[in-house]
This record gives C-alpha cells, structure tokens and sequence, in this order.
C-alpha cells in the first residue's frame, strides 16, 4: 500500500502546483496541508511537505508562516525518530505542532491501508 500513498501524496502535490498556477491560495494550502498528512508517514516526504509549505511561504512573503516551517523543519525528525507526530496535525504555523486532528475520511482509509 505505499504505492497507493505515495500516489496520494503525488497527487496532493500536483493539485498544489495546479493552485499556486492560477494564484489560489486557499486551495494550495488545503493540498499542502492534505499532503502534509500523508507525508506524516514517511520521513522524506514529511520533510518535503515541510520543505514545499516553506517555498511557498516565501513566495507569499508570509514571515509567521516562514517562521513556523523553520520549526517543523527541525522538529519533524524527532517526531518521526521517536514516533510521537500528532497524526492528523496539517503541519501550518496557524495551529499548534503538537496538536492532532481528524482526518479527512479519504485520507484515514488511505492512512490505514499504509500502516498494514
């Protein structure tokens, strides 16, 4: 099943491109924020989601965000090492790193197929 999250994720990431094309930030940021999810369950992608959510907030000059990435940025890896994420957690400065939450339900059955 990590075909099928990886797939996921890929798709996450395109929809983001597509959105940051046409200047849709709302909808970006919900598919970053989608991949984010899924990238919790693997280390690289996790790390790229955080990298990816960086470059774009630089893009916006949006510095709390900035701020907020560079944090994530260093605490991902403890996360994933000690495996303590906050599953669910859509990896924005706007809520707290530590803080879980629900998952969407087309995400949670993906999530699950991976965790077998």
């Amino acid at each position: 099943m990590t075909a099928t999250l990886n797939a996921a994720y890929a798709d996450e990431i395109a929809a983001f491109w597509q959105a940051r094309a046409r200047d849709d930030q709302i909808a970006a940021w919900h598919h970053l924020e989608r991949a984010h999810v899924l990238g919790q369950l693997k280390f690289g992608l996790h790390l790229k989601s955080h990298w990816t959510m960086l470059a774009y907030a630089l893009h916006l000059r949006q510095p709390s965000e900035v701020a907020g990435q560079i944090i994530r940025l260093i605490l991902a890896p403890v996360g994933n090492v000690t495996g303590r994420l906050p599953w669910g957690n859509i990896g924005r400065s706007n809520v707290s790193a530590f803080a879980t939450m629900e998952l969407p339900d087309d995400l949670h059955a993906i999530i699950e197929a991976a965790r077998r």
